[in-house]
């Protein structure tokens, strides 16, 4: 014992107060003084933590919430809903499978844990309030859906690519790339996000932008409902537009998805944009049957 503890450059009380002032093992290495890289450090201060029985439960690492907290959550919730909820968490399918997760790996009784009843009137209609965050997980499912009902056969890609959606039109596949914007900016415009960031793990890097060799289209969807598919080539260089300078590229209107209790007949739907018919070839098709408005050049306002 007396080896080991000559081998380090702290002691147990150092430790002690690095585990219960930090958030992550790594946060302890560092604190330490120690290389938070290095998997034989951390490997290292977690069995001197084990043999002085120090609590971890507070550590969170790259979560914003900690074991006590999704204890505590499980404990009162009545549904996984309620959980996340708890824990302060957008309740989307890949946060609520990661916290099932944790859940399992630290053993937790979720038996309880089930979904609210069905309600059992029939007159009562599903129209819980539509939530802006959601759109960026929502934007693909609505390009699909637009494309789809306009002939055109979608595809996604295997594996993880710079296009989101591959779209056969009369031009050929076309390779789409889906972007999102759920509300203005300070000033009132549409401000669309439309670079990447380079394929490295420092997620502060600056965006870049996409390859027009590499994307044909741009489905963009912003939070009034309003849809643009733009050619690559026309956003090319640019990491960010205000949706309001391509209103030629305004081919359709969503925003009846977007409101809350709106009733079907609210908007009329209007006649089908020159742009989008003369790209994708559209034959025989009356949009005056569907959910989506489709706009015409001169009404792109």
């Amino acid at each position: 014992m007396a080896a080991t503890k000559d081998r380090r450059t702290w002691n147990d009380d150092q430790l002690r107060q690095a585990v219960a002032n930090n958030r992550s093992w790594r946060s302890v290495a560092r604190a330490l003084g120690l290389k938070a890289t290095s998997a034989g450090v951390i490997r290292t201060v977690k069995r001197h933590a084990a043999r002085l029985e120090l609590e971890s439960t507070h550590f969170t690492g790259q979560r914003r919430w900690s074991d006590q907290q999704l204890r505590d959550a499980v404990a009162a919730a009545s549904c996984w809903a309620d959980v996340l909820a708890a824990l302060a968490i957008v309740d989307n399918g890949e946060d609520r499978t990661r916290v099932k997760g944790h859940a399992v790996r630290l053993g937790l009784d979720c038996t309880h844990l089930k979904s609210p009843p069905a309600q059992a009137d029939p007159d009562q209609v599903f129209d819980e309030p539509v939530r802006p965050e959601m759109l960026r997980y929502s934007a693909a499912a609505l390009a699909m859906a637009w494309f789809t009902l306009r002939g055109c056969a979608v595809a996604l890609p295997i594996e993880p690519q710079e296009y989101d959606l591959l779209v056969t039109t009369s031009r050929g596949i076309q390779r789409v790339q889906v972007k999102s914007c759920a509300s203005r900016n300070a000033r009132g415009y549409w401000h669309v996000g439309i670079g990447r960031r380079p394929y490295v793990l420092d997620k502060s890097a600056s965006k870049m932008p996409y390859d027009p060799e590499s994307i044909d289209l741009f489905f963009i969807v912003l939070g009034d409902g309003s849809i643009y598919v733009i050619p690559s080539g026309v956003l090319a260089g640019r990491v960010g537009i205000s949706a309001e300078s391509y209103a030629p590229y305004r081919v359709g209107d969503a925003s009846s998805l977007l409101r809350s209790g709106a009733s079907a007949g609210a908007d009329a739907p209007r006649p089908g944009s020159a742009y989008v018919r003369e790209f994708l070839g559209l034959r025989r098709f009356e949009p005056q049957g569907f959910a989506f408005d489709v706009y015409a050049r001169s009404d792109a306002v």
